[in-house]
């Protein structure tokens, strides 16, 4: 054991001695992260070994039909800084570095090939000006733009790059695939506000309810947890973040939205937009809660939107969203398979096309079993006892689907599916009494360390475990260190450490990111400021207001609220709406339309102002007094209502209690 008044520089030297024994150096990345050990160099390694990752198809058809490259792509906000730069990436070339897996590497070298390509005759793709892909198809008169990327300034950038090549041509319809903001955050870059009058919005049922619901009512938290699974703080580099799988990662710029003109909400509708006859598939409860793909049977061409892309996808989000029904993806693909049986041309919301009849069915056959085997033999497992850590383990995809790169865990991986479908099926509750109410994870972790023999023998055990490779088990019991001595610096240094090597190792983009976000804060703490709803103010403005109702509802400080009465009355003077909010057993309700009984305050306000308020980028008391609003009845029981409501943390503790 070593005494706690020496634990400091013992440790140093052990860690020195390990890393320079592992055959690497002690030299640090600009963030802390050490250099890969002999153990990830051994598994990585084998990864290399296992899969045929010198296979230059891919990259032939990421190549194919470029038309033209930028030449450094860097695209700034408002105040200049860049919200996107694809140069951050040119790191990425050659061999794997041992701080990557090799297989991921490759799936980012390819990720990295970006610019103006042509798909087919009328269809052009702009590629890598953010995480997912612009498409353009001629019509008669302009183009048709599908999914216009997450944010104004990078669709303003790829709409200008692709008429600089194609010439100065209008948009006549936009098309919104699916209810993710990388797929319509960007579509006020694309239009003027006459545009925006006439121009043809088509969307999934349902797409306006779930795009923003999304984005509102679980947004703070969602934000915070996306900063880990796409490593928002990570330098970019062999050491941090080379990519999600499913891309690059989201662009940092102003997102916004527009109400569809046209809804879909029928599989097998024949639509002409522009001229040009499309097939419309709704795909709702797949990739997202509201999807669409189409085809194009004039140019033998298939939209997969992402409910088929170039990776295993996610069943669940480590950003945390709705679980998505496997059997019922694998259902829509097996329907797209008959239904556009001749395709010759298939492209997508992300990563590169591919061509020719017996490739793509054979692609497509494979998506849809890679999500059918999850399903079914995760219940296979379940109906025999197995919960879901024990299946997430057991589970190995047949050599077929294993060996095919489109199959392969860049994005979602197998382990986590497997957990999302047994979560659809049954809960968070995996049937054992011990699970049922256990202690939270602070004060359990006090005890185990205490039980395990205090934080000294627990943290020289661990040293002995990582410096075998063990890099799971060390995580998991230094979790309970970190936890239950949150000023250990010993026991963060070296918790960050495994991680580092959990990350390298990782083959899914997203588990990478977070292994090393969650290093990068054991090692430097939460960052200063979180992604931020107000940056999304043009999509708030299109949001309905029930969803920030919904939002004040989630934000009630019950404690605060107990024994409180509350009858509120907003009367919006701009848009003509009146909005009631009452507190009763500490719970907020909301409804339109006159008050039930006599409000304690009304408050009349803009639209505008009122998203203000609640986004924090307009002070309550200043905007309360100000000539801007006025309030009839009791102003102190207005501060008092909304001295209720309890701000959102945007950085909250994650590694940390």
């Amino acid at each position: 054991m070593i005494p706690s008044a020496i634990r400091p520089i013992c440790l140093f030297a052990v860690v020195s001695f390990t890393l320079s024994a592992c055959g690497g150096d002690d030299s640090r990345g600009a963030q802390g992260n050490t250099p890969a050990t002999d153990a990830t160099r051994v598994a990585n390694a084998a990864v290399k070994s296992s899969l045929p990752l010198d296979d230059q198809r891919d990259f032939e058809d990421a190549t194919r039909g470029l038309v033209a490259a930028p030449g450094a792509l860097v695209i700034p906000g408002d105040d200049g800084a860049p919200v996107w730069s694809m140069p951050d990436y040119a790191f990425i070339q050659g061999e794997a570095p041992d701080t990557v897996n090799p297989s991921l590497w490759r799936q980012a070298s390819l990720n990295n090939i970006h610019g103006l390509f042509k798909v087919t005759e009328g269809i052009y793709q702009v590629r890598g000006f953010d995480l997912a892909n612009m498409t353009i198809i001629e019509g008669d008169t302009g183009w048709i733009v599908v999914d216009p990327l997450t944010a104004r300034e990078t669709a303003a950038a790829a709409v200008a790059f692709a008429r600089e090549h194609l010439g100065q041509k209008p948009i006549s319809a936009v098309i919104f695939t699916h209810s993710h903001i990388d797929h319509f955050g960007g579509v006020l870059g694309l239009l003027t506000d006459e545009e925006r009058e006439r121009v043809e919005i088509i969307a999934p049922e349902g797409f306006m309810e779930e795009s923003t619901s999304e984005n509102v009512i679980a947004g703070v938290t969602m934000s915070r947890r996306s900063m880990f699974m796409y490593g928002t703080n990570l330098e970019k580099s062999p050491r941090g973040h080379v990519g999600s799988g499913l891309g690059k990662s989201p662009s940092l710029g102003s997102p916004g939205i527009l109400a569809p003109t046209s809804i879909v909400n029928t599989t097998g509708d024949s639509v002409t937009i522009d001229g040009l006859e499309f097939i419309f598939q709704n795909a709702p409860g797949s990739e997202a809660p509201a999807e669409l793909t189409f085809y194009l049977p004039e140019l033998k061409a298939f939209c997969g939107a992402e409910v088929v892309s170039r990776n295993m996808h996610n069943l669940y989000t480590l950003r945390g969203a709705k679980v998505r029904d496997a059997l019922r993806w694998s259902h829509y693909i097996d329907e797209a398979i008959d239904m556009f049986s001749d395709a010759e041309v298939y492209f997508a919301s992300h990563h590169w096309p591919l061509w020719g009849n017996e490739d793509i069915i054979d692609f497509l056959k494979k998506q849809r079993d890679g999500y059918k085997f999850i399903h079914d033999q995760t219940l296979r497992l379940a109906s025999r006892g197995h919960t879901p850590r024990e299946i997430a383990e057991m589970l190995e995809l047949p050599e077929a689907l294993r060996t095919s790169f489109p199959n392969r865990g860049y994005y979602g991986t197998l382990k986590h599916n497997a957990k999302a479908v047994y979560q659809g099926y049954f809960g968070w509750y995996d049937g054992n009494p011990a699970n049922l109410d256990p202690l939270p994870p602070q004060e359990a972790a006090v005890r185990y360390i205490e039980r395990m023999g205090g934080a000294d023998e627990v943290l020289e055990r661990a040293q002995e475990d990582f410096e075998d490779g063990d890099y799971r088990w060390v995580a998991e019991v230094l979790n309970h260190l970190v936890f239950a001595e949150p000023d250990n610096d010993d026991a963060k240094e070296l918790l960050a450490a495994t991680y580092d090597q959990l990350g390298y190792q990782a083959e899914s983009g997203p588990w990478r990111d977070v292994y090393l976000t969650g290093a990068l804060e054991l090692r430097h703490g939460v960052p200063e400021a979180g992604v931020g709803i107000a940056r999304a103010a043009d999509m708030l403005k299109e949001t309905p207001l029930e969803q920030f109702f919904y939002l004040m509802g989630a934000m009630l400080d019950a404690g605060k609220a107990e024994g409180e009465d509350y009858v509120i009355a907003i009367d919006f003077t701009d848009i003509g709406e009146t909005h009631v909010l009452e507190v009763e057993n500490a719970v907020l309700h909301h409804r339109t339309g006159a008050p039930r009984r006599p409000a304690n305050a009304t408050i009349r306000i803009t639209h505008a102002l009122f998203i203000a308020l609640l986004t924090g980028d307009a002070g309550l008391r200043d905007t309360l007094f100000s000539d801007d609003v006025s309030v009839e009845g009791s102003k102190m029981d207005l501060i008092g209502f909304f001295g209720l409501l309890d701000r959102p943390d945007e950085v909250f503790a994650v590694v940390t209690p």
